[in-house]
């Protein structure tokens, strides 16, 4: 979305560099995978499954950026380094990412901006695609998987159609192809979401935007999303591709006013109308690709007429059916709502997304989803975390928390692009109890540090409001810390289970992040509770 406006309102060139494959978790037995399952993923009717046939359920958050004039990640400014941010999506459950991108990040020279050098020295002087395969990569290492969104045809806004004069069909779906080869043959980028958000233009009957079945080339969705999801399955055939809707299916806005009532059609969202995808579906040429991604929003966004139905909450699953839920509940395909987000201002919007969730369906048998957005800085909707890309909005994470199903690590993997300078980890430290804390500097730099404490419960019961200790030497002082509530009081460090997860449960752990001023060294007198 990204401040986007809905039609009812009326109004390649990559960085050079090989792939590296990421083994993911191996999927559980009785039909479920752990986390996002492992190897490529297909569809099996309206089910997502990974390469051993168990369901999979993509429940994941979008982080964009890279769409912009930055032309990377938001956040980077903060005070939260880009890894740890990554870690806390992991923890809170989210196992997948949606990355919207612009082409211009594609473009030979093109700049990252807007990163805060001391927080992440790592990405100092990378390109966009370089950054991007670092957050893949490291992705990658915690069992999640990435959806690619080509947001903006240029970082100057959105579009009706998948194209405009400076970027014309042909470099669509060029920078695609471009995309599907570099990451082929590692599964942690799973696919492609076409075009976002296509939707209508002008009034009817002089539509100019993307209508749906038509069988106008020029402005049929329907037939772009043809050509250019087998143009990437012709270089990459193991990648989904998600397909969004239009806003009204023949491309204009109604037109109230003229006495027709052939042009007052019903119309959705930007990318939320897949009313005509049963009559014209979508046809590619490697089977078991194809998932549908609409988008959903409260009215935070735009104030639809169905959100003053005397009938409210009760008249909404109709309306989801009628725009995209009939191609789940027929068994078509698979559905991916690629984006629904509020800032929950409205008790309207409260019961929109609890509604929405249960809609859905809790469990690996649940339509996927990708929220909108990590990032607070989503004008109409705000994010998970709060403005310090720190702290979480509680209020929403509790409604979607239920439906989140976390993703399972996988191995570490080692960097594509620019080596990482990052020092080895340090040794384990296990204290006497049924818990053990493991040290592991990231990150160092001229006067500070980046460190990882990693908290296990090696018992048999749940440790409520779990608390780990440590001590640095005098003239280590604490920055910020993550994933936990970390303090410092004199030499002594502490780190307790926040709000949102004050219990670890037996056999888990938990990744508390800091960055601190000093010399870097190894904690002593670790211990934890």
């Amino acid at each position: 979305m990204h401040l986007s406006k809905v039609a009812a309102s009326a109004l390649a060139a990559l960085v050079a560099g090989a792939a590296v494959t990421v083994a993911l978790a191996t999927a559980a037995p009785a039909g479920a995978a752990a986390g996002t399952g492992t190897g490529y993923l297909r569809t099996s009717g309206n089910k997502i499954v990974d390469s051993t046939g168990a369901t999979v359920r993509l429940t994941g958050i979008n982080w964009f950026g890279m769409e912009t004039d930055n032309k990377t990640f938001h956040g980077l400014w903060s005070s939260n380094p880009w890894k740890s941010q990554i870690d806390l999506m992991a923890r809170l459950g989210y196992n997948t990412l949606r990355v919207p991108y612009s082409n211009d990040a594609l473009k030979p020279g093109a700049a990252a901006t807007g990163i805060n050098d001391y927080v992440n020295p790592d990405l100092i002087g990378l390109s966009p695609m370089q950054i991007l395969d670092k957050v893949v990569d490291y992705a990658g290492t915690k069992g999640m998987r990435i959806i690619l969104d080509r947001h903006r045809p240029t970082s100057a806004g959105q579009s009706p159609l998948w194209y405009v004069p400076a970027t014309p069909e042909t470099t669509w779906i060029n920078d695609w192809k471009a995309l599907a080869q570099h990451y082929a043959g590692n599964p942690t980028v799973i696919g492609a979401d076409l075009h976002n958000e296509p939707h209508a233009q002008g009034t009817n009957p002089n539509a100019t935007g993307a209508c749906w079945g038509c069988g106008d080339q020029a402005r049929d969705w329907r037939l772009a999303a043809e050509r250019a999801g087998n143009a990437v399955l012709s270089v990459n055939p193991n990648w989904l591709i998600f397909v969004e809707g239009v806003s009204c299916p023949s491309g204009g806005e109604p037109n109230i006013w003229d006495g027709d009532p052939s042009n007052d059609e019903d119309c959705g969202w930007w990318g939320g109308n897949l009313s005509k995808a049963g009559q014209f579906p979508v046809r590619l040429n490697v089977a078991n690709r194809l998932v549908y991604s609409p988008h959903e929003y409260a009215t935070s966004v735009y104030h639809q007429s169905w959100f003053d139905d005397p009938a409210y909450p009760a008249n909404m699953p109709a309306i989801w059916d009628k725009y995209w839920g009939y191609l789940y509940r027929q068994n078509i395909a698979p559905i991916m709502l690629g984006e629904f987000g509020t800032t929950l201002a409205s008790n309207v919007d409260k019961i929109w997304l609890q509604e929405l969730m249960k809609y859905m369906g809790t469990g690996v048998n649940g339509m996927s989803f990708t929220y909108w957005s990590w990032n607070p800085n989503s004008g109409d909707t705000g994010g998970i975390v709060n403005d310090d890309w720190t702290t979480i909005n509680q209020a929403k994470q509790d409604i979607l928390q239920p439906y989140l199903i976390p993703p399972v690590g996988g191995p570490t993997s080692t960097p594509s692009g620019t080596p990482s300078s990052t020092p080895s980890s340090t040794p384990t430290v296990v204290p006497p109890g049924s818990c053990t804390v493991a040290y592991r500097q990231v990150n160092s730099w001229q006067g500070g540090f980046q460190g990882e404490v990693t908290v296990k419960n090696t018992g048999s019961s749940p440790m409520t409001a779990w608390s780990a200790t440590w001590t640095y030497p005098s003239g280590v002082t604490l920055v910020n810390g993550w994933n936990a509530v970390v303090t410092q009081s004199g030499t002594t460090w502490t780190a307790k289970g926040p709000d949102y997860a004050r219990t670890l449960a037996p056999g888990a752990s938990v990744v508390v992040g800091f960055t601190a001023n000093g010399p870097a060294g190894n904690p002593q007198n670790a211990a934890c509770s």
